[in-house]
């Protein structure tokens, strides 16, 4: 067995298809601020929707409805994207891969469905409760016709923060090990 000696220039570049030492700690702490304020940014939904779901004032329920949607209508499509978008250059330009651990598929896959379902379905239904309460600027609750809409800005967010949660979790613990490979072609399993 022969040690081959590297050049200084092979010791400085990662190989093709990696991040650099330096590009890689970037995309980290990318990703991390846009994951961390996205739980956050549905923490604060999910109290500003309590508030509107235990409230019996009127004015609080608008007040909080229309910070919902102020909040989330500005910041969803930004930190889902960017954390679905960070996650995958991590996994992708470095040795962990994207399907290479279950617990990095994982967190793929619950990323991609949580940022599907906040640009699609929550979204929606932040504007909708903005546009109740738009068309309703005085009166009682009970005027304003807002249904189930009321427990979905709750239980949305609620569900949310599990799932970014369990992604926190998981990038921690790190759980499941590696993925078995298939076999290669043309040797049979025994």
């Amino acid at each position: 067995m022969s040690v081959t000696a590297l050049s200084p220039d092979s010791r400085r570049r990662p190989p093709v298809g990696r991040l650099s030492p330096t590009a890689r700690k970037a995309a980290v702490i990318l990703h991390v601020i846009s994951s961390v304020s996205w739980l956050a940014l549905m923490l604060c939904l999910l109290t500003l929707g309590t508030a509107g779901l235990t409230t019996r004032d009127a004015e609080t329920l608008r007040s909080a409805y229309r910070a919902m949607q102020l909040l989330g209508g500005v910041l969803i499509l930004p930190l889902s994207l960017l954390t679905l978008v960070s996650g995958l250059i991590l996994s992708l330009g470095t040795p962990w891969g994207l399907f290479r651990f279950r617990w990095i598929s994982t967190k793929f896959w619950l990323t991609l469905a949580a940022a599907a379902a906040s640009l699609f379905a929550f979204t929606a239904r932040l504007n909708e409760a903005a546009h109740v309460v738009a068309q309703h600027p005085t009166g009682p609750i009970s005027a304003m016709n807002l249904g189930f809409i009321r427990y979905n800005l709750v239980i949305i967010p609620a569900v949310a923060l599990i799932v970014y949660t369990s992604n926190v979790v998981l990038s921690v613990v790190k759980p499941w090990g590696r993925r078995t490979s298939s076999p290669r072609k043309g040797v049979q399993p025994t």
